[in-house]
């Protein structure tokens, strides 16, 4: 067992209020932007995310008016869709921003059901289909997963054996966090896998991230987001070892405890990858 897991199991078990806290203030300094849990944290701000943005559109103008992270699309009778982050600007253009999960086996087919949800999202009764915006889902992965070395693969679209662009509105953009090719979304891919606190070379991202890892305020609004995943499991396991009241009941409390936070985690859209670092 590591020393991390060890501590956690101590502070759990023991309640000892300053292990527990040592735990979750180093959990917070490892975080990266590339751990699609911080990063749905650090960018519901407009400003963070439109710094984002900016860089990956190439665009400086972009005025970012709302963001939600984590946002839910349900559906009646087909799968539902947790989003990243969902942000819209002044022109009424919406961006997706998704991180890549090593579990994802398509990644094409996962940006086409995003852009597919966003859309039924977005079309309300009534509205003519001119009216749909223009959707973009930038997906960001730590890997080179088309094996392209570039930074940046938009997907372009034409007619066959023509040269008129065909444009249907929906967007998708690859960034690859895994090429340094010194451009400015190089740059940005960068502070996104070191996510130093001390590094403020990306403006309101980098304030963002300050806050979060080093001020009082942000490390609060950290520590108390993974203390509700924690917390939450820990009560289900402790009560049914209570209602055993013997060892393998004990035993079986803790493997619910477990799987409780699993579970918490799950649908708090932690990814699998995080979890078994954590757990």
């Amino acid at each position: 067992m590591d020393e991390t897991r060890h501590s956690d199991i101590y502070a759990r078990e023991t309640d000892s209020r300053i292990r527990h806290r040592e735990f979750l203030l180093q959990g917070v300094e490892d975080l990266t932007l590339l751990d699609d849990t911080f990063m749905k944290i650090a960018l519901n701000d407009i400003e963070a995310c439109q710094h984002v943005i900016r860089i990956l559109m190439d665009d400086p103008s972009i005025e970012i008016v709302e963001v939600r992270s984590q946002y839910r699309i349900s559906k009646l009778v087909s799968k539902d869709a947790v989003l990243d982050i969902l942000a819209e600007d002044t022109q009424g253009r919406v961006y997706n921003l998704e991180i890549q999960r090593k579990t994802t086996l398509d990644h094409a087919r996962r940006t086409r059901r995003y852009n597919a949800m966003v859309d039924a999202e977005y079309l309300e009764k009534g509205k003519e289909y001119s009216e749909m915006p223009e959707v973009y889902v930038i997906y960001i992965s730590e890997t080179d997963i088309w094996k392209t070395r570039m930074t940046e693969s938009p997907v372009e679209k034409y007619l066959k054996g023509q040269l008129t662009e065909y444009n249907d509105g929906q967007h998708t953009i690859y960034i690859n966090a895994a090429i340094n090719d010194g451009s400015p979304k190089a740059a940005l891919m960068q502070y996104f896998k070191t996510c130093d606190p001390d590094d403020m070379s990306q403006g309101a991202l980098s304030r963002r991230v300050h806050y979060l890892k080093r001020e009082e305020g942000g490390i609060e609004e950290m520590c108390e987001y993974s203390e509700r995943i924690f917390n939450g499991g820990k009560e289900e396991g402790l009560r049914e070892g209570r209602l055993e009241g013997h060892r393998e009941g004990q035993l079986e409390g803790r493997r619910k405890e477990r799987q409780t936070i699993i579970h918490l985690m799950r649908v708090q859209g932690v990814d699998e990858e995080t979890i078994e670092k954590i757990l």
